[in-house]
């Protein structure tokens, strides 16, 4: 049972500062290029046990012919015994415009599975926003259109990883630094950002110096949510937590600096086996696709009864018969139907000799 609504949104929004509006405009093609790299750390709890997993990286690309950047962020663990976990790719102009993105959430409960995917893409003078809920209740799905000229100074999820990489290596934020985001409604709401200032931490063996942002979105409902993240001087992360939240992110081993180093090394990373089955997203996945083939295949014979009472005639006659050349008995049967197949047909026959060889 679905319910779907679609809404224009006409009303008047927020706006970003003048300071949020100025950065984006002074960033140039070589500081982006300087934050194209990947991240990779891990979820662990108050107590330090290891509860998942968080990567976010970035890549030169190309959408619809245009240059731009792709970017790749997903976080899957089991936080107080629940499996959960989050999933973007996004397309984003070089001014970190919105072309297409992509957002999952999931938390997978004892008897049920809470599933909220976000879909928004760039169409002629607007940006398409589909925002689509599977509860147990059912799948709700509601989509709003802003025009492209209302979305001035909006960073999405996406964008915002990039924003504050840039951020991190500037060390250095302007007040009234006040953006554009989409809250959990997929409402325009004001998203903010100030500095935390310069932090030691221990990676792995080594305490080194990390700097500070904090970012914050706050929703139409006048609720807010807070993340802190500490950077490397390079921008790479190295931890990430969202205020009132069990878990937090962070970064195990020190990674290949962006700047100074042999740009010949190349890292090593541990082949991990893939066990399909004890990852969260991929069996969902796989339970999605399976309910799709069964509903399928429902559809198709149901609308071919004649499907079903052959098959039962041919079954219920296999038994009677029970004959030790299935394949020669399966030709005989069915050959009245293959007003086209002459006897002998090859297609038969080449089956019929990979079965006698097993």
């Amino acid at each position: 049972m679905g319910d779907s609504e679609t809404t224009p949104i006409e009303a008047e929004e927020p706006k970003a500062s003048v300071n949020a509006i100025e950065f984006i405009k002074n960033i140039s093609p070589r500081d982006v290029e300087k934050c194209v790299f990947a991240d990779s750390l891990v979820t662990v709890s108050d107590s330090g046990r290891e509860l998942g997993d968080f990567s976010v990286s970035v890549s030169r690309a190309s959408y619809n012919e245009e240059l731009c950047f792709l970017l790749h962020a997903s976080s899957h663990g089991v936080i107080d015994e629940v499996p959960c976990g989050t999933s973007i790719v996004a397309y984003m102009s070089e001014r970190f415009e919105i072309l297409e993105e992509n957002q999952h959430e999931y938390v997978k409960l004892e008897h049920k599975i809470l599933d909220r995917k976000v879909h928004m893409v760039r169409q002629d003078d607007q940006l398409v926003v589909s925002r689509t809920i599977s509860e147990k209740e059912g799948v709700k799905t509601q989509t709003h259109t802003f025009p492209l000229s209302s979305l001035t100074g909006v960073v999405s999820e996406a964008s915002n990883f990039l924003i504050m990489r840039i951020l991190s290596r500037q060390k250095i934020i302007p007040e009234n630094m006040t953006f554009l985001s989409f809250d959990a409604d997929s409402v325009i709401s004001k998203s903010t950002y100030r500095a935390l200032g310069w932090k030691k931490q221990k990676i792995g063996e080594e305490l080194v110096n990390t700097y500070g942002i904090e970012r914050t979105v706050i929703s139409a409902k006048d609720t807010s949510s807070t993340w802190h993240c500490f950077f490397l001087p390079d921008g790479h992360l190295v931890s990430r937590v969202q205020l009132g939240s069990p878990a937090m992110m962070k970064l195990l081993h020190l990674p290949l600096l962006q700047d100074g180093v042999d740009k010949n090394q190349i890292p090593v990373f541990e082949k991990k086996p893939l066990i399909w089955e004890e990852d969260i997203e991929l069996y969902s996945k796989f339970l999605d696709r399976k309910g799709e083939l069964k509903a399928d295949y429902t559809t198709h014979i149901r609308q071919q009864p004649e499907l079903k009472a052959l098959m039962a005639d041919f079954l219920q006659f296999l038994l009677l018969r029970k004959p030790s050349d299935v394949f020669s008995f399966a030709r005989d049967f069915f050959a009245p139907f293959a007003s086209q197949s002459p006897p002998g047909n090859p297609c038969w026959d080449t089956a019929h000799r990979k079965a006698s060889t097993r």
